[in-house]
């Protein structure tokens, strides 16, 4: 069952593209969260979408929003690219098991073995506030649409 805008957001705890393992309930009363689940890592349409949260991250410090992005791909290669790129956000590995955190909020491809471009804001209380997703893993999510989400934190 996805999660829902309203509930309460599925906790988790994933290795991380730096050494150790983030839990999403320790932002619980400090931040608010922005999960960015994308497909693969190394491709261009992820590369562009994550490069452009790097390059502006005006939009999610004004919310007071922590951006977390989440692809079922390896610790490793999650380290590997964001050490190439130079992301300033946590990039997390949903790889054993394999896409279990893309399913809690449902948004695993079955077909693919691969995790949709899903958004959800999260609250500082752990409440899905928002969520969208693009229309295919080939489209890219707008600004736009983050920036509406992130009018929900009020």
């Amino acid at each position: 069952m996805p999660a829902e805008v309203g509930e309460e957001a599925p906790d988790f705890e994933l290795a991380g593209a730096t050494d150790g393992r983030l839990k999403l309930s320790s932002y619980r009363g400090e931040k608010n969260v922005v999960l960015v689940f994308y497909p693969f890592t190394f491709t261009g349409v992820c590369h562009g979408e994550l490069c452009e949260l790097r390059d502006d991250p005006s939009t999610f410090e004004a919310s007071g929003a922590q951006v977390i992005a989440i692809s079922c791909d390896s610790a490793f290669s999650q380290r590997k690219w964001a050490e190439e790129e130079g992301y300033t956000f946590p990039v997390l590995g949903d790889f054993w098991p394999h896409g279990e955190v893309s399913r809690a909020y449902g948004v695993f491809d079955e077909a693919l073995g691969c995790a949709r471009r899903g958004t959800f804001v999260i609250d500082k209380n752990g409440i899905i506030v928002a969520k969208f997703e693009s229309a295919n893993i080939a489209t890219s999510r707008a600004r736009e649409e983050y920036e509406a989400a992130l009018a929900n934190l009020g």
